[in-house]
């Protein structure tokens, strides 16, 4: 019995030393060592402390700041476990609304988002991601129209010119990897960090 038995548990062995330990290691310690910042989480640090990551959207409430898409996300209530309550850009729990076009409690928070954002500037249509969450609600970046449009609401905020700001805007401004692949885009957390060195300068 063990003759037949002892190539099973040969294989078995064999390749969970080879799946499950030789190829997880090497590949950990060719990501460390050919994509050290990736490989950490894209994590972004500022005066030595990480203030975020390049992949996860954060929240932004401020007039000074330029704001994120809004997120579906949510997590446990604190003051009851069994129930949940929105927390935006939690990254533990990654997930869209899954609320359907027809939906009345969609169309009520889409027309009260956009009424708001034309508040801000009524001069200008309002881009479809300023209103809608993406299918992770994690998502970091914006399109180049959605950062365009929070530049006079940011401007008077913080007194600067809008030219400036605009131009902070354009220089962070991605375009489609390699040419083809996505859509240009404006990671937020990024924008709003070079926009805090432009005022300090």
């Amino acid at each position: 019995m063990w003759r037949e038995l002892r190539p099973a548990v040969v294989v078995l062995v064999v390749l969970t030393a080879v799946t499950g330990l030789a190829y997880p290691l090497a590949i950990t310690g060719l990501a460390q060592a050919l994509f050290p910042r990736q490989a950490n989480g894209s994590l972004t640090e500022e005066g030595g402390r990480v203030v975020g990551s390049a992949l996860i959207g954060q929240t932004f409430t401020s007039p000074r700041y330029f704001h994120g898409r809004p997120s579906a996300t949510t997590g446990s209530d604190p003051a009851d476990p069994s129930k949940t309550v929105p927390q935006p850009y939690n990254a533990a729990n990654s997930m869209g609304s899954n609320l359907g076009p027809s939906n009345k409690a969609l169309i009520d928070r889409v027309a009260a988002d956009v009424a708001a954002l034309k508040t801000e500037n009524p001069n200008a249509p309002v881009p479809v991601d300023l209103v809608t969450a993406s299918g992770s609600g994690l998502d970091p970046d914006i399109s180049p129209e959605a950062a365009f449009f929070q530049v006079p609401r940011v401007a008077k905020a913080r007194g600067l010119p809008e030219d400036q700001v605009r131009r902070v805007v354009e220089d962070h401004v991605q375009d489609r990897s390699f040419g083809l692949l996505g859509e240009p885009h404006v990671n937020v957390l990024a924008l709003n960090m070079a926009l805090d060195q432009t005022a300090a300068r």
